[in-house]
């Protein structure tokens, strides 16, 4: 019996199922098991080869992949890789999958598909080996493959001591998040009054995505959502979220705090890091800040979170049972960063609670 990670590859295109085969195939962890040129096809390709993780195409004939995702969670829930395009409309469309129930999203570019394809190739085999070993409502989960580091935090904020406690502003909220992190940052926003403390945000996904994230979580929330911009302030009552290819970083500015764009090098692979995010909240006002780490493949965030820990800042970690994926949040605790670990459904309630006793 193989123990390799079985993949179906759904996609009405030739030139992607074979893209995406070759790429998946050269990992010897991985296997095609077969590909199906739309949902009908896969369908009956499910029952007959036992994929562990699906790839699926939003746009495609006979039934597109959203309907078909629909019927898949609630008929036979498994792990799914989304095929999205770099598109406000295709953003659009994979927010709403990851909310159906996908785990995660490769985005697909507009031209020489083969290969830019092939340059994602490491980002693609991460990608689905995490969706095999993700948590789906009510499985259990199983060992978190670990991300790779390249450049540290150090790369764009070097390391300095913190600040001494800065009380001119109000306190605020900072959140890190990736693999789940849109559904579980919904699930946050939701929960909160409208004149909640300010809260800066950064969760990977790419830049087309993020202006989009951001207008689906004004959507859902009592406060005011912005698509965070370089000089803009920190306010009670409005959330902040990080470009998809910006770092976030918070700065003092006289007696206000302000998001500032950071066009650094990628931190543990990502633009905007989350590492980046929390030490620049240390650096700008020592323990005045909550921290908060939400679902995530990987560690990034999770040495920043301890440098909040160690100022003497709150932390707060979502538990391993409600995460997506409990790598970030994982890392975090394991690193002794993490004060309170707390499901997803409590961590609104957890936030405002610390926030009002400190």
């Amino acid at each position: 019996m193989s123990n390799k990670i079985k993949v179906l590859i759904v996609d009405d295109s030739a030139l992607i199922r074979q893209v995406l085969s070759k790429i998946i195939e050269s990992d010897p962890e991985l296997e095609v098991v077969g590909t199906a040129v739309d949902p009908i096809v896969a369908r009956d390709k499910i029952k007959s080869l036992k994929p562990d993780v699906l790839t699926l195409d939003i746009e495609m004939p006979r039934m597109d992949g959203i309907t078909f995702l629909r019927n898949l969670m609630r008929l036979h829930p498994m792990p799914v890789v989304m095929i999205s395009t770099l598109t406000s409309a295709g953003a659009e469309v994979t927010l709403e999958a990851l909310e159906i129930g996908a785990i995660d999203f490769v985005s697909k570019p507009k031209l020489d598909v083969s290969e830019q394809l092939q340059s994602y190739s490491d980002e693609i085999i991460e990608k689905v080996k995490t969706a095999a070993s993700a948590k789906l409502r009510g499985s259990v989960t199983k060992s978190i493959p670990k991300v790779a580091e390249k450049l540290t935090v150090d790369a764009v904020i070097p390391k300095r001591s913190p600040a001494s406690s800065y009380k001119n502003s109000d306190k605020f909220f900072a959140i890190g998040a990736s693999t789940g992190g849109t559904e579980a940052i919904k699930e946050v926003l939701m929960r909160m009054p409208a004149d909640a403390p300010g809260i800066v945000i950064t969760q990977h996904i790419p830049a087309a995505f993020s202006a989009p994230f951001a207008k689906r979580m004004g959507s859902v929330t009592n406060m005011t959502v912005h698509h965070a911009i370089d000089g803009q302030q920190i306010l009670p009552g409005n959330v902040y979220i990080a470009p998809g290819d910006r770092h976030l970083i918070v700065e003092k500015s006289g007696n206000r705090l302000v998001c500032r764009l950071n066009d650094g090098p990628l931190v543990n692979r990502h633009k905007p890091s989350v590492d980046v995010l929390f030490r620049s909240v240390v650096q700008a006002v020592g323990d005045n800040v909550i921290g908060v780490m939400l679902t995530g493949m990987g560690n990034d965030g999770a040495l920043g979170m301890k440098e909040m820990y160690d100022a003497g800042a709150i932390t707060i970690a979502q538990n391993e049972e409600s995460s997506v994926v409990w790598g970030m949040p994982g890392s975090a605790v394991e690193m002794g960063g993490v004060e309170h670990i707390v499901s997803l459904d409590k961590i609104a309630e957890k936030m405002l609670d610390v926030c009002k006793k400190s």
